[in-house]
């Protein structure tokens, strides 16, 4: 079986675990959010997995950190949801700040990752 370059990223593996910590987290919201903040925060946790592997990819510099760019723009905008998620009580203060450190993890290898690339 074939290895893709995407999946040796560390930070990509990360991503991973998160995506199973968001769609865990979000099985117990209400039913009507199933198509508002549940919807929303689970397309964020996969927009930031497959723009790193679309990044992986590319075969310029240039074009591997326009994709790792976005999706350190979706670590973001997931943290705004995980917070709207905590205010209206749909996540405890502790999952929150559980899921904020494995953010800020991702955040910052991604940031590593994207200047790395521009710089080429």
């Amino acid at each position: 079986m074939r290895v893709y370059s995407f999946e040796k990223l560390i930070v990509w593996q990360n991503v991973r675990q998160l995506v199973t910590e968001i769609y865990n987290v979000s099985t117990s919201f209400p039913k009507f959010e199933e198509y508002g903040l549940v919807s929303q925060i689970r397309r964020s946790v996969v927009s930031i997995s497959s723009n790193i592997a679309e990044g992986s990819s590319r075969n310029s510099a240039k074009e591997q950190s326009h994709f790792y760019h976005i999706a350190y723009g979706s670590t973001v905008e997931l943290l705004s949801q995980l917070i709207l998620c905590a205010d209206l009580k749909y996540i405890t203060d502790k999952q929150l700040h559980t899921l904020r450190e494995m953010l800020e993890n991702i955040t910052s290898q991604l940031n590593a990752l994207h200047q790395s690339t521009s710089k080429q």
